[in-house]
């Protein structure tokens, strides 16, 4: 009986000094709940500003990306025959360039 007494009440130990969460509460997230709790107001987000996108600019270089595109079977049909095109990189570094760019002009 006193084994299981022991055993309990250090189980009980163990527990009650185990830590709760591992990750930190971000500072301003009590005082928001403090505030809500209090019926302060709270502030509404800020608003984001739209950009303005381009579209003739955008569509310029979507056609250039198409042209380097269009350049890839060709040169893939060269590997095979075992010439490597010495412009091949240069284009592929144009056509990721491109695409991260216009990615970035149209994502929220």
């Amino acid at each position: 009986m006193r084994i299981i007494t022991l055993s309990f009440l250090i189980a009980f130990l163990v527990l009650s000094y185990w830590p709760q969460s591992s990750k930190p509460i971000p500072p301003g997230l009590r005082d928001g709940d403090r505030a809500v709790q209090n019926g302060s107001v709270v502030e509404p987000p800020r608003e984001t500003h739209k950009k303005t996108i381009n579209l003739d600019s955008m569509k310029v270089e979507a056609e250039e990306l198409q042209k380097l595109a269009d350049t890839m079977p060709g040169d893939a049909d060269q590997i095979s025959k075992g010439a490597f095109p010495k412009d091949m990189v240069d284009n592929l570094k144009k056509i990721e360039k491109l695409a991260k760019h216009l990615r970035s002009e149209v994502s929220p």
